[in-house]
């Protein structure tokens, strides 16, 4: 009954800290609605001209990289400093390997695409 107590009160504390942020809001923040305020804001840029505009997929190859690059540093340091670990064993080899081949595999559509070409000028 232990650990259920334990959990009971970690959500009963979350539920108190939410609660609380949301009352000291309430009490400072400024409730006069200006023009300025009620105005559509995204990106530091003010709106102009009609609601709908196409914008551009050319980011989406730089999240993409940054996926197969970043991701990949978040899971393997950890795995290689565990590594030494007996008790890992050739299950854990496996699943690394799994995950190294889906990365490789994203790495090798980014050269075909030429997306790791390096441009200068």
């Amino acid at each position: 009954m232990e650990g259920y107590l334990v959990v009971a009160a970690v959500v009963l504390a979350g539920v108190l800290l939410v609660t609380a942020a949301m009352a000291v809001r309430r009490l400072l923040a400024p409730r006069a609605a200006t023009e300025a305020g009620l105005r559509t804001y995204e990106s530091g840029v003010d709106p102009v001209g009609a609601g709908w505009a196409q914008s551009q997929v050319r980011y989406l190859s730089f999240a993409f990289l940054y996926v197969v690059f970043a991701v990949d540093a978040v899971y393997l340091f950890p795995w290689a400093l565990v590594l030494r670990d007996a008790h890992l064993g050739a299950a854990s080899l496996v699943e690394v390997g799994i995950f190294v081949g889906v990365l490789l595999l994203g790495l090798v559509h980014a050269g075909r695409r030429g997306l790791l070409r390096w441009e200068t000028g």
